[in-house]
C-alpha cells in the first residue's frame, strides 16, 4: 500500500509539473460528476415522491435541477478531457526525457552493462507510453472516485446506516484488484528477458547493417523461429498471471455483487413494510447501481494506478543504480599538463556482479609525453584499462594517479575534457559532417576550419571528398538526402572527431582502425605518432594505443603486454622480441600469417 501511495504521489507531482493550469481545471472539472451524480439520485427520489404527492410545481423544480446536475456532469467530464489529454502528452515527453537523463545520468558504464538493468529498462520502455496517459488519468480518475464513494455512501447512510456497507463492500475487490496487478507486473519483468530477445531478434530482420549477414547465411526462418519462441515464452508467463490476475477481480466483482443485491433487497423490504418511498427505493436503487459503476471504475483506475506505481518504482531502481555519489572527494584540479605521467599502483578490477578479476596487481608507470601500446590476447584486459582511464569504471582495489594525484580526486568532467578517445565500437551520428566530426569539440563544432584540420591529422580528407556538398552533407539514412556510408568511412569520421582536441593529456586509441586495411592503419598511426610529439612537447600529454596489428604498435616508445589480467610483459619491440616471450609468439604468429 505504501507504494501505492507513492505512486499517487508521484503521478499527482508530473502531472503537476506537466502544467498547472491544465491539471488545476482538468482536476476541477473531474471532481464535478462524482458529487453531481450522486446528488441526482437524491433530487431523482423528489421527482417521484412529490409527483405522488400532486406537488407539480416542486416536481419540476427537482426536474430542473436533477436534468441542470446531469448536465453539469457530462459537460465537466468531456472539457476535463481536454485538459486530461494536454496534460498526458506533456507527461509523456517528461516520463520520455527522465528516463532518457536516468539511462545517461551516469559517469561510468556499469549500468549500461548490466543485464538486470536492460531488463528493467525493457519494461520502463514498453510501459511508458501507456504510463503517460495513465499518470493523469489514473490519478485524477481515483481521487474522483473516492469522492463519489464518499458522497453515495453519506446518502445511502440517510436512509438506513446498514447501507453504509454497500461502499465498504467495494474494499474487497480493490483489495483482489491490488493483488491481480502485482501478479501482473511481476509477470512483466520476469518476461522481460525473453521480450529483449525477440525484440533483438526483430532488429536482426529489420535493420539493415545484420539483415546482410542473415540472409547471406540463410537465417532468415532460423530467427523468425527464435523470435516467435521468445514471444511465446514471453506470453505464456504474461497470460498465466493475467488468467490469475482475472480470477482475482472476478471473486472480488462478485463479492461486491452480492452485497448490492443484498443491499437493493433491503430497501425493497423497507418498501414492502411502509417504512420507505417508492422515491427513495427509485433513490436507493440508482445510488447502489452507481456504486457498483464506482467500485468497477476504482478497481480499473486502482489497477491502472498501481500499474503506474510499478513504472515510478522501476525508474527509482534505475535511480538507485545508475547515481552514485564519488568515493572520493573530488577536490584536486586538472593539471594543465603533465610532468610526471599517470601510475598504476596494485591496481585490481572486477566487472560488478562478477567475482572473476578482470585486472590483478597492475604496476605500470606510463611516463609523461610517451606513446604506449597495450596488446594481448582477447579478453586479456586491453580494454579494461582504457576504461579505467576513461572513469567508465574505478578500482575496485589500488589506485590510479596522474602526476601523484589519485586520479578519483580530480573532477570527472573536468578530467574528461581533456581526453580525446577513438573505439572501436564508435558511434554513428547521423548529422551533417561538420557536426558529425565536430561534436569531438563542442567549442570547435561549428568551425569548418578546425573540422577540416581534424579530419587532416586523422588522414579522412577522402571522405569529404566524396561528400556531395561538403561539411554540409547529411550522413546517415535517417535523411531522404543523407548519404550513406562504409563502415570504414564511417570509422573515419569518427578517428577525425577524435582529434578534434588539439591539446588533449590522454590520448586513448581503442582499435579504432579495426575497419581499415593494415596498410591504412599503419600509414594513420605513423601520422598519429608525429602529432603524438608534437602535442606531448606542449602538453607532455601521453597517447594509448590498443591494437592487433604488431606492424603499428612497433612504433610506440614502448609496448605493454596483457595476459590473465597482469602486465606480463613491458618493453620497446625489440626488447620484447629479444625476450622471445609471448609478444615475440604473437608477433612471430601474425607474421606468418601476413607472409
Amino acid at each position: 500500500m505504501k507504494e501505492l501511495w507513492r505512486g499517487m504521489k508521484d503521478a499527482l507531482a508530473i502531472s503537476w509539473e506537466a502544467g498547472r493550469f491544465n491539471f488545476i481545471v482538468g482536476f476541477t472539472l473531474m471532481l464535478v460528476q462524482p458529487v453531481a451524480l450522486p446528488v441526482a439520485a437524491l433530487t431523482l427520489r423528489d421527482i417521484v415522491d412529490e409527483s405522488i404527492a400532486g406537488n407539480a410545481s416542486t416536481a419540476v423544480a427537482a426536474a430542473v435541477f436533477t436534468a441542470v446536475l446531469v448536465i453539469a456532469s457530462l459537460t465537466a467530464e468531456h472539457f476535463a478531457h481536454i485538459f486530461y489529454f494536454k496534460t498526458a502528452e506533456d507527461c509523456n515527453g517528461i516520463l520520455d526525457r527522465r528516463v532518457a537523463r536516468l539511462t545517461n545520468g551516469s559517469t561510468g558504464l556499469e549500468h549500461h552493462e548490466r543485464a538486470d538493468h536492460a531488463d528493467r529498462l525493457a519494461v520502463i520502455r514498453r510501459e511508458i507510453d501507456r504510463a503517460a496517459w495513465g499518470t493523469t488519468l489514473n490519478s485524477y480518475g481515483t481521487i474522483s472516485i473516492l469522492l463519489a464513494m464518499a458522497v453515495t455512501g453519506f446518502l445511502l447512510a440517510q436512509m438506513t446506516p446498514w447501507l453504509l456497507f454497500l461502499p465498504i463492500a467495494a474494499i474487497p475487490p480493490l483489495l483482489l484488484g491490488r493483488r491481480a496487478e502485482s501478479l501482473a507486473a511481476a509477470a512483466r519483468r520476469t518476461a522481460a528477458p525473453d521480450t529483449r530477445q525477440a525484440n533483438h531478434m526483430f532488429a536482426l530482420l529489420s535493420d539493415a547493417g545484420p539483415i546482410k549477414e542473415v540472409r547471406t547465411c540463410g537465417l532468415e526462418v532460423q530467427v523468425r523461429e527464435r523470435q516467435r519462441r521468445a514471444w511465446d515464452r514471453a506470453s505464456e508467463i504474461e497470460v498465466k498471471a493475467e488468467m490469475r490476475a482475472t480470477l482475482l477481480r472476478a471473486a472480488g466483482q462478485i463479492f461486491f455483487a452480492i452485497a448490492y443485491v443484498g443491499a437493493t433487497l433491503l430497501v425493497v423490504r423497507d418498501a414492502v413494510r411502509g417504512s420507505a418511498s417508492v422515491g427513495e427505493v427509485l433513490m436507493v436503487v440508482t445510488l447502489a447501481g452507481q456504486v457498483n459503476v464506482q467500485v468497477s471504475s476504482a478497481v480499473r483506475f486502482l489497477q491502472g494506478l498501481q500499474r503506474t506505481s510499478s513504472l515510478f518504482a522501476e525508474i527509482r531502481w534505475i535511480a538507485s543504480v545508475v547515481e552514485h555519489a564519488p568515493a572520493v572527494a573530488e577536490d584536486a584540479s586538472v593539471p594543465e599538463s603533465l610532468k610526471e605521467g599517470i601510475v598504476f599502483k596494485d591496481v585490481a578490477f572486477a566487472y560488478p556482479g562478477t567475482e572473476t578479476p578482470v585486472l590483478e596487481n597492475v604496476d605500470l608507470i606510463i611516463p609523461a609525453g610517451s606513446t604506449v601500446a597495450i596488446v594481448g590476447e582477447n579478453g586479456a584486459g586491453k580494454s579494461t584499462l582504457i576504461k579505467l582511464l576513461c572513469r567508465f569504471y574505478e578500482p575496485t582495489a589500488g589506485v590510479v594517479e596522474v602526476d601523484g594525484t589519485d586520479l578519483r580526486r580530480i573532477p570527472i568532467d573536468k578530467w574528461r575534457e581533456r581526453i580525446a578517445a577513438g573505439f572501436q565500437d564508435f558511434a554513428r551520428y547521423e548529422f551533417a559532417a561538420q557536426h558529425t566530426v565536430g561534436i569531438g569539440s563542442r567549442r570547435d563544432i561549428d568551425d569548418p576550419d578546425a573540422v577540416r584540420a581534424a579530419l587532416d591529422r586523422a588522414r579522412a580528407e577522402d571522405v569529404l571528398r566524396r561528400l556531395p556538398d561538403g561539411l554540409e552533407t547529411f550522413v546517415g539514412k535517417s535523411f531522404d538526402t543523407g548519404t550513406d556510408l562504409s563502415g570504414g568511412q564511417w570509422q573515419k569520421l569518427a578517428l577525425g572527431r577524435a582529434m578534434m582536441r588539439v591539446s588533449p593529456l590522454l590520448l586513448l586509441l581503442d582499435e579504432p582502425t579495426s575497419a581499415l586495411d593494415a596498410q591504412a592503419e599503419h600509414n594513420l598511426f605513423e601520422q598519429y605518432a608525429l602529432g603524438a610529439r608534437r602535442v606531448a612537447q606542449a602538453t607532455g600529454a601521453i597517447t594509448v594505443l590498443v591494437s592487433h596489428r604488431f606492424s603499428t604498435v612497433r612504433m610506440a616508445d614502448f609496448i605493454l603486454v596483457v595476459g590473465d589480467g597482469r602486465i606480463v610483459e613491458a618493453g620497446t619491440h625489440n626488447e620484447l622480441m629479444a625476450l622471445d616471450g609471448l609478444y615475440a609468439d604473437l608477433y612471430g604468429l601474425q607474421a606468418r600469417q601476413y607472409a
